[in-house]
């Protein structure tokens, strides 16, 4: 895949939109697919949806969003439904009843969703919340792409399509840094950041500190150059992660996006938050109160509805009311309270265009003051940034947007700062025709590029055996430990020592379950789980916290969602996640379970070595792989890696 160029913009945008169209028609069909086959109960055991609710108001929020809690008292612990997600909710039937909203707070024993029009009789019964698909998302990039085409955008076209003769200029500048710790090769990439046009990539391997070489990068921009920066990464939790660091910085935010999906301690930060505290925003509300009072006043009137105004339009019924006529055998009565109640609906709609006129006076104006403005690559498609220009994007976690994701922020700029880190996993795809799409803009440009692009060395991670083997295998062995980290051990967080020899001061250790767990298959899943294994995994973890290691401080990792979901209800008490849902997170000790065990020796998916490479570079002091050495043995990358855990840690037998 190599060096993908396109000859024309129109090329490029036709390739994308089919691809996305496939891709969003995949992520529908999974839910719906789900919703038709399985019952509500089936759908709720696989932690896509929750039965038998009861619903309660909670008020308004920023935005006018109505919020109900939906509760009960044995919420399922297992569920995947998780703020910020688009769910339907619906009585019984979701597809034919359900009610878009947005998740705007969690709980043990409830859900918070924000609506927009929220179902009628929410008080009454009960409920069932079913997680869907975010359309909005697709619809972004099918315009950013349609933008592209007609050659909309302000980043060179050029270096996007991949031209041999695109405009790279790579420079290094001399700076002043405000952060004093950064280390050398955080300095270079800042010092090229600044210095490149239109583009540079920063390559962040785990524990590198890609972000705080980001942040930087940011404040010399806005406070030496005083240039405003669009900030944007594909999830909510990198936009909140790097704006929590700005703030810090001391450096002027806006944060758009819906209420619901902002992180509630920086919820007034958020463009919602400003608007309502702006001193304009009185007037906004008056015009809500007159508003108020004319729909009240409306109520007493007849509605044009098709029934009573059998085919006239509103300006023949208000100049038939003006002539006294009546019509059509339409009282006259009738028709001049129908007059009445579009002359009132013709108010509504002056107060409606000056209330909006008003608050995008108010959003440009908070735009305008802000040094940085943050938002997921598919809110810098929406309406507030409509028609805005930046001088500079700054795309963090650039290897897991897929391109036309990245392209929505990016023709808004003259020049982009990506950082990411291609080895590492790419964008879930779920078609198996949109596989292109996994081939991410950051990795494209990488190989298009690389005079672009820079890599950071230093990791402040691992220990220096953890680090070895994916710094030989993923990065050419260039990855150094920082000394902090170098040598950090598992006693160094425990109080006593076990018997058990996997869990002593070895960094690393492999241990084989020879087969004598089998991996199993859930009716109508794809996933796998592996119940034996499990069950081994939880008195691993049992011991290490009898040794005094903190619950907090242990990670359990799996490559397979129906694993994740057994161990999850094994071990309550412990992080568990996937390896995909682990990526960006790092722990004192991790134990990954790789569940595969059979006779053909298959090992599927594991075969994509970037999710061995995440699942490898998450523990910081202690790493126990648990796995069937024989199946996976099939693949050459595993026997480099247990010929590595033998020769400088240790392979245990189960």
């Amino acid at each position: 895949m190599a060096k993908k160029t396109y000859k024309t913009r129109k090329e490029y945008a036709l390739h994308f939109k089919k691809l996305i169209e496939l891709e969003r028609e995949a992520e529908k069909q999974f839910h719906i697919r789900e919703i038709q086959i399985l019952t509500g109960k089936e759908r709720e055991k696989r932690g896509r949806a929750i039965l038998g609710l009861k619903a309660t108001f909670r008020g308004t929020i920023v935005g006018g969003y109505k919020v109900y809690r939906f509760g009960r008292e044995d919420m399922p612990e297992n569920h995947q439904i998780k703020v910020g997600d688009v769910v339907l909710v619906s009585r019984t039937n979701p597809l034919k009843e359900g009610v878009e909203g947005t998740v705007y707070e969690k709980g043990k024993k409830y859900l918070d969703i924000a609506f927009g029009d929220p179902p009628p009789d929410l008080n009454r019964g009960y409920w069932r919340i079913d997680l869907f698909v975010n359309d909005i998302t697709f619809k972004r990039m099918k315009q950013a792409l349609e933008l592209f085409e007609e050659g909309k955008s302000e980043f060179p076209e050029e270096v996007i399509l991949g031209k041999k003769d695109a405009p790279i200029e790579v420079k290094e500048e001399e700076i002043k840094p405000f952060n004093g710790n950064l280390n050398e090769y955080q300095l270079t990439a800042v010092r090229r950041a600044l210095g490149s046009f239109p583009l540079f990539l920063i390559h962040g391997p785990p524990g590198t500190g890609k972000t705080t070489t980001l942040v930087e990068v940011i404040e010399q921009l806005v406070k030496v150059k005083k240039v405003k920066v669009l900030a944007t990464a594909d999830s909510n939790t990198a936009v909140d992660n790097l704006m929590e660091r700005l703030i810090k910085r001391e450096i002027k935010v806006v944060r758009i996006g819906h209420p619901a999906r902002v992180s509630k301690e920086l919820i007034e930060h958020s463009l919602d938050y400003l608007v309502q505290s702006h001193e304009n925003y009185k007037k906004i509300e008056e015009i809500e109160k007159k508003i108020y009072q004319i729909k009240k006043d409306q109520a007493n009137y007849l509605k044009p509805t098709p029934q009573w105004r059998r085919g006239l339009s509103d300006k023949q019924i208000l100049e038939l009311a003006r002539q006294n006529r009546k019509t059509r055998g339409i009282k006259l009565s009738k028709i001049k309270s129908m007059a009445k109640w579009i002359e009132l609906q013709n108010e509504i709609r002056k107060l409606l265009e000056e209330k909006k006129k008003i608050e995008n006076q108010i959003v440009d104006k908070i735009i305008a003051s802000s040094e940085v403005v943050l938002a997921t690559n598919s809110t810098a498609g929406g309406e507030f940034l409509q028609n805005k220009t930046f001088e500079v994007l700054v795309l963090d976690e650039a290897s897991q947007s897929t391109e036309p994701s990245a392209l929505i922020p990016l023709i808004k700029a003259k020049k982009v700062i990506m950082a990411g880190d291609h080895k590492q996993l790419p964008p879930t795809v779920l078609h198996p025709d949109a596989k292109d799409l996994s081939y991410t803009m950051f990795e494209r440009f990488i190989d298009l590029y690389p005079q672009a692009s820079y890599m950071l060395r230093i990791q402040y991670r691992m220990n220096e055996l953890i680090k070895e083997f994916p710094s030989k295998e993923f990065y050419n062995g260039e990855l150094i430990s920082h000394e902090s980290v170098k040598n950090i051990r598992l006693s160094d967080i425990t109080e006593k020592k076990s018997e058990n020899p996997a869990l002593d001061d070895t960094p690393i250790v492999f241990i084989d379950t020879q087969g004598k767990f089998k991996e199993k298959t859930r009716r109508g899943s794809f996933s796998k789980y592996n119940p034996k294994e499990a069950e081994f995994v939880k008195t691993l973890v049992e011991e290490l916290k009898k040794m005094g290691v903190p619950p907090a401080d242990i990670g359990v990792i799996t490559p397979y969602k129906d694993h994740e979901d057994y161990l999850k209800q094994l071990i309550p008490d412990v992080e568990v996640k996937t390896v995909d849902g682990f990526q960006g997170r790092e722990k004192e000790v991790i134990i990954i379970s790789l569940v595969r065990s059979n006779p053909q020796e298959e090992i599927g998916f594991l075969e994509d070595l970037r999710r061995l490479n995440v699942a490898l570079t998450r523990a910081k002091r202690k790493l126990i792989i648990v796995g069937d050495v024989q199946t996976l043995a099939s693949n050459e990358v595993y026997r480099r890696l247990l010929k590595f855990v033998k020769e400088k840690g240790k392979v245990l037998k189960a």
